[in-house]
């Protein structure tokens, strides 16, 4: 029989080690090839972004992690290739971001605003998301963008 006090050191022990950076990885990874991403609000209004394509494992992976800033007008775009539940964190990542989960048909799900660096609490997606949009921490706030928006980008099959 395992007694509790074991068992909480064990998860403990593999908590702190999935905590720590995968190895090697201890800076940003080279900027990713960029694509124009639009968000379109519920009066009309556009804002258009420049986003880095996190489409690969090993890009998603790493992410922003290790950049100190991310620009107004820039971003990463996670395709999960088809929609799945979402699950993220902010491990080694230096600069607040605000997450937005996108679903199939390119209508915005949720917004996880001003995320904390550093954390490894869990931002989830809350229901099957195709994306994952990181943006400048509170530029959603700023530019009035919201749940239901559209997001046109051809992994959504819009084109901007």
């Amino acid at each position: 029989m395992i007694t509790r006090r074991p068992l909480f050191a064990a998860l403990g022990l593999l908590f702190a080690s999935a905590a720590r950076a995968q190895p090697g990885v201890d800076r940003p990874q080279p900027r990713l090839p960029t694509e124009r991403l639009v968000i379109v609000g519920r009066d009309g209004t556009r804002h258009e972004f420049q986003v880095e394509m996190a489409v690969s494992p090993d890009h998603q992976m790493i992410g922003l992690m290790f950049r100190p800033t991310v620009a107004a007008q820039e971003g990463m775009l996670f395709d999960w290739g088809s929609p799945r539940e979402s699950s993220m964190w902010m491990r080694n990542t230096i600069a607040p971001l605000d997450m937005v989960f996108i679903a199939a048909d390119g209508r915005i799900h949720r917004i996880a605003e001003r995320t904390v660096p550093y954390s490894l609490t869990p931002v989830d997606s809350r229901g099957p998301v195709r994306a994952t949009l990181e943006l400048q921490a509170g530029i959603t706030e700023r530019l009035d963008i919201r749940v239901g928006d559209r997001v046109l980008h051809p992994i959504f099959g819009t084109a901007p």
